[in-house]
C-alpha cells in the first residue's frame, strides 16, 4: 500500500478515514479539497486542477482523499489502494448538515485555505443524487480495476472502523 485512494460522497467521512489511516501507516495524505479550492470557495480550473494533480499522483506514497468525479479513473490507474464509502444518501447528508452546524463560521479541516462551512441547495442536491448520478460509474471503474489494485468497499460506518482497528494489529 503506497498509493491510497479514498473515494465516496460528501459526508461519507472520507477525510477522517484519511487521516485515521495516516496515523496508522504514516503515509501523507493529500485533501483534494485543499487544492481544489481557493480562498473564499474559488475553485481553480480544470486545467490548474489537473496540472496539480499529475504531479502529486507521481509522488511515491500518498492517501488522496477526495471524489472529484471527473477525474477518478485517471487518478485509480496510478493508486495500488482503493478504498470506497458506498454509504446511504441519509447518513451522508446527515453528516454534511452536522458538519455544517458543528463548524459554523470555521474554515473546515481538509478544506481549501479562508473556505468557511457552508451549505446550499446545489450541495445537498448532489449528496442526495450521489448514488443515482455518480455511484453506477464508480462501480463499473472498480470492476475494470479488480485483480490489479486493491479494492476495498465500506457500506457502513462499522466497517471503516473496524477496518482501521485491525489495520493497527
Amino acid at each position: 500500500m503506497k498509493r491510497v485512494l479514498v473515494i465516496g460522497c460528501p459526508g461519507s467521512g472520507k477525510s477522517t478515514f484519511s487521516s485515521r489511516l495516516n496515523k496508522e501507516s504514516n503515509i501523507p495524505v493529500i485533501h483534494l479539497d485543499t487544492i481544489y479550492w481557493k480562498p473564499g470557495w474559488i475553485s481553480c480550473t480544470d486545467q490548474e486542477f489537473d496540472e496539480i494533480l499529475r504531479d502529486l499522483l507521481l509522488q511515491e506514497t500518498y492517501i488522496m482523499d477526495g471524489n472529484y468525479s471527473r477525474t477518478i479513473e485517471f487518478r485509480i490507474s496510478f493508486a495500488d489502494t482503493v478504498y470506497f464509502f458506498d454509504y446511504s444518501r441519509y447518513l451522508c447528508l446527515y453528516r454534511v448538515i452536522k458538519r455544517r452546524i458543528m463548524n459554523h463560521g470555521k474554515t473546515g479541516e481538509y478544506m481549501g485555505k479562508d473556505c468557511q462551512e457552508s451549505i446550499n441547495y446545489k450541495f445537498i442536491k448532489s449528496v442526495w443524487n450521489f448514488r443515482k448520478n455518480q455511484r453506477a460509474k464508480i462501480m463499473n471503474v472498480l470492476d475494470e480495476y479488480k485483480g490489479d489494485k486493491d479494492i476495498v468497499i465500506f457500506r457502513k460506518p462499522k466497517e471503516a472502523n473496524m477496518y482501521l482497528k485491525n489495520f493497527s494489529k
